[in-house]
């Protein structure tokens, strides 16, 4: 019988109003809250009861903790693996992650054990072992880390050096070298500007979208340290009155410029941070 794994998509979150990067994280996530009045529900305990029951003695019935946890969306997912070691916590296997590890192999398993942790912890995770042994992989690094909120950068870089003991801006210096290293810092610095209308007027922008091209396409060879700073820092609603302003003058888009000034892996991380500002 054919296994269906279907995932529930991010909930992107979005203030009524606000100007700023999106939330990836469900706001029990942001929060991190586990006082008794968020109540997590009979059904929650139900979830943990199946997945206990399935994976029971020998062998797993994978089917059935495929239509338990992979059907729920972060919040449930996040619910469930804090539960989970609290209705068993007298079991071998109390933490869900490492229960779905035991049980499962390949990529299969490392994909429901990652369904299996808190989203943050779960991103956590994937930067460890895109780190782990010679190299390291790039894509995953810049996916995670770039075009996040403060907030999300902030609390992603204090689980990981919970779960790690490792600092996270010292593991990716070490990690990563050049324009990708330089972008990645500049990320991580959690130093998005609050939107504010009296600073980011229209003059602001202009003086913005100057200062990429002057960086950029107007000078001999890609000065990527300032552009990547002032993309970092630029909150979505600035970033796109800098792209008007820059197509407008420039005959050229925000991200056509990135694309013709950069190359590689920096150039689709620096897209991709672009993109989550411009169109997440």
């Amino acid at each position: 019988q054919q296994q269906n794994l279907i995932l529930k998509p991010y909930s992107y979150h979005r203030e009524a109003g606000s100007k700023m990067t999106i939330d990836l994280y469900p706001e029990i996530v942001r929060q991190q809250d586990l006082s008794p009045d968020v109540g997590f529900g009979t059904e929650i305990d139900e979830d943990c009861k199946t997945i206990y029951d399935a994976t029971k003695g020998f062998g797993a019935n994978k089917q059935r903790v495929i239509d338990t946890l992979a059907t729920k969306d972060a919040t449930e997912r996040w619910k469930l693996c804090k539960r989970y070691p609290e209705v068993y916590a007298d079991s071998k296997k109390s933490n869900l992650a490492e229960l779905m590890k035991s049980e499962f192999s390949g990529d299969f398993g490392r994909a429901m054990t990652m369904l299996a942790m808190p989203l943050d912890e779960a991103e956590c995770y994937m930067l460890k072992k895109a780190t782990d042994g010679i190299g390291c992989n790039v894509p995953v690094i810049y996916s995670i880390l770039c075009g996040r909120t403060n907030t999300e950068i902030n609390l992603v870089k204090k689980n990981y050096f919970k779960l790690y003991s490792k600092d996270l801006g010292q593991l990716m210096a070490s990690e990563l070298h050049g324009d990708v290293e330089n972008l990645v810092l500049n990320a991580i610095q959690a130093g998005e500007e609050t939107y504010d209308p009296q600073y980011h007027t229209e003059q602001k922008a202009r003086e913005d979208a100057e200062l990429i091209y002057r960086k950029g396409q107007g000078k001999l060879g890609t000065d990527e340290k300032s552009i990547f700073k002032t993309i970092c820092a630029s909150p979505p609603e600035h970033i796109l009155n800098i792209n008007k302003i820059y197509t407008d003058k420039y005959d050229v888009t925000l991200k056509k410029a990135v694309e013709k000034e950069l190359s590689g892996k920096v150039r689709d991380g620096c897209l991709h941070l672009v993109g989550m500002k411009l169109k997440p």
